[in-house]
């Protein structure tokens, strides 16, 4: 299917099939490494996955983990990676799937199955910006710094990997569900390096192509005036990265070629929200160096409309200092969230008076607030069904909302696609 075919049969729902590339012959465990932005601060864990890939071919070679980027030959690691690409290209390591959806199912490391379809989503659908209307959004702000250092290795990319998950909101699983009895050309099927768990992937009959598509249409019809399709649960600076490139490419060869160029489009897993494998835990908030009195004082004053206490009918905010913790129930807040409410007092308040802040996934919070000039505000578990009513109705999420899933969980560089 060409461009033009592909946009007017699913340029509505901004996803479509792609020309997926997957190795011909290789070792499926030395190939797959997990997204190049985890295990930042632990440089051992990516120490043995070079050990692990050797001189075999592996997406390692392909990818630039971000606990490289302050080193010192991020320039000559960047043009490694293009050569690699170059070289694995032309020496016919990939085979291309054309046109092809690919169906995805991820076994974690706590043992529950993650289902996904692997496609391309098209950048003219998407905006990261606060505030966006598109079809695609991004669920939390966009921090623009780390867009650059991802560019430089995208630019000169032949090819690309992905590690973006966009969330789809389908209670009913329309969209995925039909295709678990689909299975039955296996394209992979492995263990993941690193305790990432087991993947096994399976190719998607042309028959069932126009059912993802007639079931992303359907959500789209009862998204109602939002239009909201996708939230991009994993790897927004990736996918926002791709966008960054693609608005140069528009200025360097005009709106009309690039209308038709394969870097319009980026490779993407979709998953639905509802997925029983996908939990969103709370990221608590801990500040360190304050004056725990002071800053209960200045919650109160922040939010004058507030009650001691937890009231169902408001925001409940829960803090934990060396004293003990307890409850303050926020009134009549704008933001959808509690964490929304919070996250505005904090930023607030670090920008009048000294202090810091950090984001804490689990209980251990609770052991940082008791400390001496520390308080840690424990916030609850995000219902999957709020999250999209909060993307339209706040703009985009606070920064650390919530956790989707343990580092080892996260997508794994498996399927490639060419944007050259």
């Amino acid at each position: 299917m060409g461009n033009t075919d592909r946009n007017k049969e699913f340029g509505r729902i901004g996803f479509a099939p792609a020309d997926i590339m997957l190795p011909a012959d290789c070792e499926w465990e030395k190939w797959a490494v997990v997204a190049c932005d985890q295990f930042t601060s632990q440089p051992e864990y990516w120490e043995r996955v070079e050990e692990a890939a050797g001189d075999s071919v592996s997406t390692f070679r392909l990818i630039l983990p971000e606990m490289y980027l302050s080193g010192g030959n991020t320039e000559e690691r960047i043009k490694g990676i293009h050569n690699a690409m170059d070289q694995y290209i032309q020496e016919g390591v990939f085979r291309t799937y054309e046109d092809s959806f690919i169906y995805l199912e991820r076994v974690q490391s706590d043992g529950r199955i993650r289902h996904g379809i692997i496609g391309m989503v098209d950048l003219e659908c998407y905006d990261y910006n606060k505030g966006s209307t598109s079809l695609i959004r991004a669920t939390e702000g966009t921090v623009l710094e780390r867009i650059p250092p991802r560019q430089a290795v995208r630019r000169e990319a032949s090819i690309e990997l992905p590690h973006v998950m966009l969330l789809i909101d389908d209670p009913d699983n329309t969209v995925i569900g039909p295709l678990a009895e689909c299975r039955e050309d296996c394209l992979y099927d492995f263990d993941l390096m690193e305790g990432g768990g087991h993947a096994s992937a399976y190719l998607v009959p042309d028959d069932q192509k126009k059912g993802i598509s007639d079931a992303l249409n359907k959500l789209l019809d009862a998204s109602s005036d939002s239009q909201l399709l996708f939230a991009v649960g994993d790897g927004n600076h990736s996918l926002a990265t791709a966008k960054a490139c693609y608005e140069e490419l528009k200025q360097e060869i005009g709106s009309e070629a690039a209308a038709v160029h394969p870097a319009r489009w980026a490779l993407a897993e979709i998953v639905n929200l509802y997925d029983d494998a996908l939990s969103f835990e709370p990221i608590h908030r801990v500040m360190f160096d304050v004056d725990p009195t002071k800053v209960l004082e200045g919650l109160r004053n922040f939010y004058p409309d507030h009650k001691e206490g937890a009231d169902e009918a408001g925001h409940v905010i829960e803090y934990v200092t060396q004293e003990g913790n307890g409850f303050i129930t926020i009134m009549g807040s704008d933001s959808n969230l509690p964490v929304g409410t919070l996250q505005k007092f904090i930023d607030d308040y670090l920008q009048n008076n000294s202090g810091s802040v950090d984001y804490i996934h689990d209980e251990v919070a609770r052991d940082f607030g008791a400390r001496p000039g520390c308080i840690a505000f424990m916030l609850p578990p995000m219902e999957k069904h709020c999250l999209f009513e909060s993307i339209v109705s706040d703009g985009a999420l606070p920064r650390k909302t919530f956790s989707m899933g343990h580092a080892e969980d996260k997508r794994y560089y498996i399927e490639a696609r060419k944007i050259r």
